[in-house]
């Protein structure tokens, strides 16, 4: 079987730069572990017309990475547009910040449309294609009509909201009804799954019958695979990082105080305005811990052409700002904030040398910032994870302190509880997530849904002919470097 996996950004090969999102931590191991070839945007656009859509493919382990130049008139917006203004919002149940025009919409069809055109130079007669996140939710019905009948799976990393909340989303039927397209959908959480099927039985009429839905386009399976990380592997790396000289550098700066640490992208879905208050409120109602403790926020900016991103920025700023001027000393700094990414060997080092890691999204699909903290631990004195009920990690990481995110109050209480909690419980707490851990591995994460993707052809070779469309001819010119 010949996997090739696409989603919207490939990530770079360089260890010593930053990872930016779990989806990239999470498909670099397989692809090299299991020979995949994942296909995405290089970063670049290239006017309509130009050849060369591909601008490089390089070898990785056993797979390969495949990046692709995107038409400059679309790009806008099909990127910051509809998917990160419109589906983005949508699925992480903001559809107060939807700002997804008719245009937006037809480019990120567009968009759909010319990457199922270039996924045709892998289109072997043992292909299996895995569409990767909210970016190419209508890419499985471009292949279609391209006359693409090997298998093909999706995986959404976000969240799914409910169906109240996914019908505020501008030409929602549309987006659904080619979602059906795909053989199988993949949730990360049953949550998630349940929504999907409460909205095509109340918005569509189509009623999920043993996990499979049945539309024009013939049986589409849903499912729920969690996905992990590779658990030895970051161990291994913070193990090592600890020894390093930042992470000692890191220790000697905090003169003996401990350090609770935040990891996350500038994002309104990650709660980081409340959970910098939360802080504060945990200093003002435990005064002895004043001096003792620092949070180190690393804080990546992200998506700063989108209005509500580049608000959300600001209004961080200020109040570390606040924060540090109200409650710092000249020798100790509340809240050390960075906004720039590390590599993750770093972060690793970071994570085992932190006392609390605070992960506590409004809304996360997973996020493995929390399986990674847990993963980096120093098995005898392990730190504690204070984790958001409504991260889909806190659905398998039940041993963690859970907080509900937009009570601050809840989340300073538990943050106080994780700094003075004993050391056997530490132990007991951190030994029970990580054979939650063990238990859906990034490998494991990979082959199950490729598994599941090929029993479901059985289903999906009963697809009645989907109408073929006349594309424009595919790019078949390649530069590889």
């Amino acid at each position: 079987m010949n996997v090739v996996v696409v989603s919207n950004r490939v990530a770079r090969l360089n260890s010593s730069e930053a990872i930016a999102g779990g989806l990239a931590a999470a498909l670099l191991p397989a692809v090299k572990g299991y020979g995949a070839i994942w296909v995405g945007s290089s970063g670049r656009v290239r006017q309509t017309g130009q050849r060369d859509a591909f601008a490089e493919i390089e070898s990785f382990g056993k797979g390969a990475l495949a990046t692709v130049d995107l038409p400059a008139e679309h790009y806008c917006g099909y990127y910051e547009g509809f998917a990160n203004a419109g589906l983005w919002p949508t699925f992480h149940s903001r559809p107060d910040l939807i700002r997804a025009t008719s245009d937006d919409y037809r480019s990120y069809r567009e968009v759909n449309a010319y990457m199922a055109r270039g996924l045709l130079r892998f289109c072997r007669p043992d292909a299996t294609y895995w569409v990767q996140d909210y970016h190419f939710l209508t890419l499985g019905l471009e292949l279609r009509q391209l006359g693409v009948e090997q298998p093909i799976g999706f995986f959404l990393h976000t969240p799914w909201p409910v169906p109240s909340l996914m019908s505020a989303m501008p030409h929602h039927r549309e987006i659904v009804q080619a979602m059906l397209a795909f053989d199988l959908l993949g949730f990360q959480t049953q949550d998630d799954q349940q929504n999907f099927a409460d909205y095509l039985k109340e918005e569509l009429g189509l009623p999920v019958i043993d996990d499979v839905v049945m539309s024009v386009h013939g049986p589409c399976r849903l499912a729920t695979f969690p996905i992990g990380i590779d658990v030895e592997e970051f161990a291994r790396r913070a193990t090592k990082a600890a020894a390093g000289p930042e992470i000692a550098r890191l220790r000697s700066s905090l003169q003996g105080a401990k350090l609770a640490i935040g990891v996350d992208r500038v994002d309104y879905s990650k709660g980081l305005i409340n959970r910098i208050r939360a802080f504060e409120q945990m200093l003002c109602q435990q005064p002895g811990l004043r001096g003792q403790v620092s949070l180190l926020q690393i804080a990546v900016p992200s998506r700063t052409s989108i209005p509500s991103y580049c608000q959300l920025q600001n209004e961080l700023s200020q109040l570390v700002g606040e924060v540090n001027g109200r409650h710092g000393e000249v020798d100790w700094t509340p809240v050390r904030y960075i906004n720039k990414g590390f590599a993750q060997a770093t972060l690793a080092g970071f994570y085992r040398a932190a006392h609390v890691g605070l992960v506590t999204p409004f809304r996360d699909g997973m996020n493995l910032v929390a399986k990674e903290y847990v993963a980096a631990q120093n098995p005898f004195d392990p730190g504690v994870l204070v984790l958001s009920r409504y991260a889909g990690a806190a659905k398998e990481l039940d041993a963690a302190l859970l907080v509900n995110p937009h009570d601050v109050d809840d989340v300073a209480r538990k943050l106080a509880s994780a700094l003075t909690m004993s050391c056997d419980e530490r132990r007991e707490r951190w030994e029970a997530m990580m054979e939650k851990l063990r238990a859906t591995s990034v490998h494991l994460w990979f082959s199950r849904f490729v598994k599941s993707l090929a029993a479901t052809r059985r289903l999906s070779e009963r697809r009645p002919a989907t109408p073929v469309l006349s594309p424009q001819p595919p790019e078949r010119t390649i530069k590889t470097h």
